[in-house]
């Protein structure tokens, strides 16, 4: 890691003095790109400080129109909507803006964006606001640990919110997880810490933020359209360890993630903390004989570890990706000050959300496992590693992604395949090519043999969950992991697994009826 102290980013010497609630944001001139959570979270917090304010969202329905009316009223220069609204970047009142606030899922490509760019204003995200306005005169400085990775963000975000409030602190999960940061930072609770989940969206607006511990828990290809390439992902995952003032967590079995934390710019004295659930060397957190322990937040490291909780108090179903969730909540945790029995008690209180490998039912010996969100291959894969046999519900709208590494890895666990969604040519090409005499039933295939539109996503997951139980024995395990989003079938991955979880609780009353 390279230590350093200063932003190499260049900008004006306005925007360079904004950097606390009490600045002096009177007066300049925003445009905020984007008028959904964030978006509106944004603007909102720049019209509380004075600031001119110009929203423009590509969206003219009715939930934008009843936000338009909301800023309008509390003093927004414009509201515009529709098609031709973020084209180009519009003048605020008349005059070039200052400043772009983006919402974190808009393409560097779109239009205004990219007009902004070329003009030389500087584009900033809601996170990249909210570290500039967390100091604010008579309130409490919340120090972030913040969470990036391509799978596992808000399990381990929630792990970490449930030890710091275990421990006794005000702490809250803030940012992709749902809450809006901007919306803690005005929250009247003085906040000791905040969580923080971070996407890669969010990341790339993201250029002054220096967490007090950081960590990327995992990469796979995900979301590279957007960033124009893997390199370029990777790129704006690293970000979150810039400027780190305790601990930068990896995971030593991602050596992207080491390699993230080696080129690293950080504070001076930041230390490289490693976790795998492994036998954990000096400086690392791990597993041993089904302990979780540190050996990196402690005097002598080098012959003493301590014990944080047991792999049982990850969860209901502890797997291999839960374990590693719990060791880097663990870590950030301890980069705070929160004591070993503090960690164990919190991983205990954590309860996890829906859709994440989540045991929905245990019928004639055969678990029913709900994946939901596993929306790509190394998701899924994660979930396919812990159980076996698996009969195996998968498919979606796959994105373009490889399949081939996920069934050569995981074939010898497979029983059976039940191909759903509208788009999973893919992962049926892999599976012949690897698993060639494996029994695939495809649910789409049946849906156009019998006149049924192939988007109704929940007959297809019922005649998925009766074949399901139809092939299942005892000791079996049905998971619902797809390996694909969600939308070709359904309006979210949390309904993909809501049709899942009825059509299983339906199973069950059938056969307590029988």
């Amino acid at each position: 890691m390279k230590a350093t102290n200063e932003n190499p980013i260049l900008e004006s010497e306005r925007l360079a003095s904004l950097t606390s609630w009490d600045a002096n944001w009177a007066g300049l001139k925003v445009v905020v790109a984007g008028l959904g959570v964030s978006g509106f979270s944004a603007a909102d917090t720049l019209i509380e400080l004075g600031a001119r304010v110009l929203v423009v969202d590509g969206k003219d329905d009715a939930g934008n129109r009843d936000k338009e009316q909301t800023l309008r009223i509390i003093g927004a220069a414009d509201v515009l909507l529709g098609e031709g609204a973020m084209d180009a970047l519009p003048t605020v009142d008349g005059e070039k803006a200052d400043l772009v606030i983006t919402s974190p899922g808009l393409r560097p490509t779109l239009g205004v964006l990219a007009d902004a760019a070329a003009q030389g204003v500087q584009i900033w995200g809601d996170v990249e606001l909210a570290w500039r306005l967390r100091e604010r005169a008579g309130r409490t400085t919340a120090p972030w640990l913040c969470i990036t990775g391509t799978n596992g963000k808000t399990t381990t975000v929630g792990m970490l919110e449930s030890i710091l409030q275990t421990a006794g602190h005000k702490a809250i999960a803030v940012g992709n997880v749902g809450t809006p940061i901007l919306d803690a930072l005005r929250d009247p609770v003085d906040y000791d810490f905040f969580a923080v989940e971070l996407s890669s969206f969010q990341l790339h607006w993201t250029h002054s933020m220096s967490p007090l511990a950081s960590v990327v828990l995992n990469v796979a290809e995900d979301h590279v359209d957007w960033h124009e390439g893997y390199d370029n992902y990777l790129a704006d995952k690293a970000r979150i360890y810039e400027n780190t003032q305790v601990a930068c967590v990896f995971n030593a079995d991602a050596p992207e993630t080491i390699t993230m934390v080696e080129e690293a710019d950080v504070i001076e004295g930041a230390r490289a903390i490693g976790f795998w659930v492994n036998t954990p060397s000096v400086s690392m957190l791990g597993v041993i004989d089904g302990l979780l322990v540190d050996r990196a937040f402690l005097d002598d490291r080098k012959t003493q570890a301590l014990e944080i909780g047991a792999v049982e108090d990850t969860g209901q179903l502890p797997t291999r990706h839960t374990v590693e969730n719990a060791l880097a909540a663990s870590a950030l945790a301890r980069a705070a000050g929160v004591s070993p029995d503090q960690i164990r008690e919190g991983l205990r209180a954590f309860e996890p959300g829906d859709h994440r490998i989540q045991l929905v039912a245990n019928t004639h010996g055969v678990l029913w496992v709900n994946d939901s969100k596993a929306t790509n291959p190394h998701a899924a894969n994660a979930s396919l590693a812990s159980f076996k046999p698996v009969i195996w519900i998968a498919g979606g709208l796959s994105k373009g992604v490889e399949y081939d590494q996920l069934v050569k890895d995981h074939a010898q666990r497979l029983k059976a395949v039940i191909a759903i969604g509208t788009d999973h040519d893919g992962l049926l090409a892999a599976l012949k090519t690897h698993a060639p005499e494996m029994p695939v039933y495809n649910i789409t295939q049946s849906a156009r043999e019998t006149g049924i539109d192939i988007t109704d996503g929940s007959w297809a997951m019922q005649q998925a969950i009766a074949k399901a139980h139809e092939l299942s024995e005892q000791d079996d395990t049905v998971l619902m992991a797809p390996a694909a989003a969600s939308m070709d079938q359904f309006v979210s991955y949390a309904d993909r697994g809501n049709a899942f979880i009825d059509a299983v609780a339906n199973l069950v009353e059938e056969i307590n009826g029988q």
